[in-house]
């Protein structure tokens, strides 16, 4: 297990450090259609509320920041570039568009734009700052103009500010993780609803992830209000056990994963795998052939141990392994049979 330290600068996607700098040192570079300098990593444009809008244009009054958040709901989308086909493929577009407009109905939200209008802003945003490289897509919904998110909304249109950033796939190496089981419970349904991807929700992630990171893991593990497995910060969760893959029912309180979605269904019709959704015990990790993390973000990662039980032999399993590669194939678009989650950009 890595031993991670507390007094490092933390570093971006982009490979910059907060102050500025690139990892390996240098400053960042990068110009604004102005010609003023722009933050290496930093997009041409951003797309808001039916405007494509430059970067550095992008502003809100500062007093507008932290109220608007409390409301706020989001997707992450990512958008895989095949080098074979030169083709940009975002992997689950209309499903994730239809968790964003159900997270804005349990905020009382509502959408100026349909489904088919925020897709094309998604096509016309990806071309316009010309990602031909596996990317990261980010959907923003929240109340502006100045209306805190903690008073009462009611069917109140949202803005929409859709943006990108370069974010390079993992599925071609194999990870391996350490997990610890937190001290911290998951958020349940009748006080901040999982199911809706909100801003505020991942504050119980965040105490998660920082009682993992100083006590030297990777992820921590949420159990629910009843002491079962809900899933990981940022992640849900499967086990192999005899041949079984079992995965946490929505009812434990996680988020209604697109990834997991996939998985069921290549480790059901790919691999022949039985799936089941049921409550898991915390010791049940500890016995487990095979425990897997997966979402947009971290997409399939291996879990080597879970505190410090090892799982399996501490490597990457069989299972996992042959999954990494079959959803690889699809988020590339190479899996004809499945062309309906990919949509091409170019």
């Amino acid at each position: 297990m890595t031993e991670q330290k507390l007094d490092r600068q933390p570093k971006s996607t982009t490979g910059k450090t907060t102050t500025g700098k690139t990892a390996t040192g240098k400053p960042a570079t990068g110009k604004t259609a102005t010609g003023k300098s722009r933050p290496e990593g930093n997009p041409k444009f951003l797309w808001r509320s039916g405007e494509m809008v430059e970067w550095d244009k992008a502003t809100v009054h500062l007093s507008d920041l932290a109220w608007s958040a409390i409301s706020a709901v989001f997707e992450g989308v990512r958008a895989y570039w095949n080098p074979e086909s030169e083709q940009l493929y975002i992997f689950h577009l209309d499903a994730h568009l239809k968790r964003l407009f159900q997270s804005m109905k349990i905020m009382r939200m509502t959408s100026a734009f349909s489904k088919d209008e925020l897709t094309a802003a998604f096509l016309q945003l990806l071309k316009a700052n010309e990602c031909k490289g596996d990317t990261y897509i980010q959907p923003l919904a929240y109340f502006g103009g100045g209306v805190p998110g903690y008073m009462a909304m009611l069917e109140q249109p949202g803005e929409i500010v859709i943006t990108t950033r370069a974010a390079a796939s993992g599925l071609d190496e194999a990870k391996v993780v350490h997990c610890n089981v937190s001290s911290w419970s998951r958020i349940t349904d009748n006080v901040m609803p999982p199911r809706a991807k909100a801003i505020t929700n991942y504050q119980n992630s965040r105490y998660v992830s920082t009682e993992s990171f100083i006590n030297g893991y990777d992820f921590g593990i949420i159990l629910n209000p009843n002491g079962k497995v809900s899933e990981a910060a940022y992640a849900c969760i499967f086990l192999i056990r005899d041949g079984v893959a079992i995965t946490p029912p929505l009812s434990a309180g996680i988020l209604e994963s697109i990834t997991r979605e996939a998985l069921k269904d290549l480790l059901n019709k790919e691999m022949d795998i039985q799936v089941i959704e049921r409550d898991v015990d915390r010791t049940e990790l500890y016995l487990a052939d095979e425990v897997f993390i997966c979402g947009t973000a971290v997409e399939l990662q291996s879990v080597g141990s879970v505190d410090r039980y090892k799982v399996g032999d501490g490597e990457q399993g069989p299972v996992v392994g042959r999954l990494r590669e079959l959803f690889r194939d699809v988020v590339l678009g190479n899996d004809l049979t499945r062309s309906e989650w990919c949509t091409p950009v170019y």
